[in-house]
């Protein structure tokens, strides 16, 4: 059995508010004992995590069976995340809904272009790519994708191994980033 994992990303916050919103759905989620605020050595992959506190049920749904076996890890750097080790087959336009197949139909020519510009936006924090369909330069965080989802953010909080998180606890932690849009990614190794 691997390691599993849910994300709450947050797609919209920045450089200069990812701290602060981190800190706001951290604290939070201390008070309402979901997690414990000293950081111990509870995620797979990250040197310290937030351990699942005493209340941790108050985020998962009624039918779990089993308790949350590792912590919560915050990330506040630009960071793709990916649902695991497989890619998506087709990226969708958010304006026009169209999607762009990301297989071997054109050599790899879309795949090639939406990796550049991931690489690019990860270094940079900015990068787009234009549609196919519409021909509006799209930003890489604002595509959505299909089977194997993908997010791009500055902010996200990330659960590993845990029971199901729920939808009202997804959307009380999302009430906390200021109006921002969020997804929600699971996925596991």
């Amino acid at each position: 059995m691997g390691d599993g994992f849910q994300v709450i990303v947050d797609l919209d916050a920045d450089e200069t508010d990812a701290e602060g919103l981190a800190r706001r759905v951290l604290e939070w989620l201390v008070a309402e004992g979901i997690v414990f605020a000293e950081r111990t050595r509870c995620v797979p992959g990250q040197p310290l995590g937030h351990p699942p506190g005493p209340h941790w049920e108050r985020a998962v749904t009624d039918d779990w069976d089993f308790a949350p076996q590792d912590g919560l890890a915050v990330h506040t750097r630009r960071t793709g995340f990916t649902s695991g080790a497989d890619m998506p087959g087709a990226a969708r336009c958010p304006l026009c809904h169209a999607p762009t197949p990301l297989d071997d139909t054109d050599d790899g020519a879309a795949w090639q272009r939406f990796s550049t510009a991931m690489r690019t936006w990860y270094d940079t924090g900015a990068a787009s790519v234009d549609c196919p369909a519409c021909a509006t330069a799209v930003p890489v965080p604002d595509w959505t994708w299909d089977e194997a989802p993908l997010a791009f953010g500055r902010l996200g909080f990330e659960f590993w191994n845990w029971p199901e998180l729920t939808d009202d606890f997804r959307a009380r932690v999302s009430a906390l980033l200021d109006g921002h849009r969020t997804t929600y990614l699971w996925g596991g190794y």
